[in-house]
């Protein structure tokens, strides 16, 4: 497992664990603990802290809510990473798994299936790995990762074209720290508004598509790990508080400005993206402004 993390770190990815994982059972009478404790002093020195402290921890900014339903070889998998990963997958976040050798889990892809009602399901294929050569050798063939906000807005602006980024949206990440898995987390948030803006029919209608996406992304339902929508307006009181704060230059029309209270959710660190609503069919959605969290108390 640890050569496994190194190998992903020397490729400027993240293994990504449960805060859990030393309660985990790995035998029927010891948990992941008990065995940590029986490795040598440097050894445990060596994995206790990402385990404990360090992470990244995937609970930690979820993506999919608890009362999604998330379906493996006839078993439930919603709150496990075989249901986040696959969460992600689903919805343009790149993601994959890694299991233990020898284990149940020695078998790539790992088949999961979204179970929407009764008549719907969306089923996604996860890449899974357990050796360092096939990890190794499937890192070495993707395109570089993310490393900079400026890395991001290009990939941003060439990706969604369903969506128009203002001149100056990511200005505001300049002198913030970079962090790749909230790099990650703004891509899943362009993404799904990308999607929300295409789901119109000819009568102008959201489509059946479109109501899933709202109802899953800006109702609380689900996407936020049970912590709320990943999209909402502000309250009146931040509106009032900081009316100017959220009033923008308008992307294309210099004599007009555009309130934007509504935001997307990065939960770690705490950054927003603002843009224009209601979305209609036949109307620009206008993204201006990606950064920090604006309504701060």
């Amino acid at each position: 497992m640890m050569k496994i993390r190194n190998l992903t770190r020397r490729f400027g990815c993240n293994l990504f664990c449960h805060r859990n994982l030393l309660q985990a059972k790995v035998s029927p009478t010891m948990t992941m603990h008990d065995v940590v404790q029986m490795l040598g002093i440097n050894r445990r020195r060596a994995i206790m802290p990402w385990l404990t402290s360090h992470g990244p921890f995937w609970d930690d900014d979820q993506h999919h809510g608890s009362n999604e339903y998330f379906e493996c070889n006839a078993s439930v998998v919603t709150d496990t990473a075989v249901g986040e990963a696959a969460f992600c997958c689903l919805n343009g976040i790149e993601r994959g798994l890694s299991s233990f050798g020898p284990s149940n889990w020695e078998f790539s892809p790992v088949i999961a299936s979204h179970i929407i009602d009764d008549q719907r399901r969306e089923t996604v294929d996860v890449q899974n790995f357990w050796t360092l050569d096939d990890l190794e050798r499937f890192l070495e063939a993707q395109p570089p990762i993310i490393r900079s906000w400026q890395q991001l807005e290009n990939v941003a602006r060439t990706r969604f074209r369903s969506v128009f980024f203002s001149e100056n949206a990511f200005s505001y990440l300049e002198g913030h720290a970079f962090s790749r898995a909230a790099a990650q987390r703004f891509l899943f948030l362009f993404n799904t508004l990308g999607q929300l803006a295409q789901c119109f029919d000819e009568h102008g209608g959201r489509t059946p598509e479109g109501h899933e996406i709202y109802r899953n992304f800006f109702t609380g339902r689900s996407g936020g790990g049970g912590r709320g929508a990943l999209f909402s307006d502000s309250s009146d009181q931040e509106k009032n508080d900081f009316e100017s704060d959220l009033t923008f230059p308008h992307p294309e029309n210099p004599n007009a400005a555009l309130f934007c209270p509504w935001h997307g959710k990065v939960q770690t660190p705490p950054l927003r993206v603002h843009f224009s609503w209601p979305v209609r069919a036949n109307e620009t959605l206008y993204i201006v402004y990606v950064g920090p969290k604006i309504t701060k108390r």
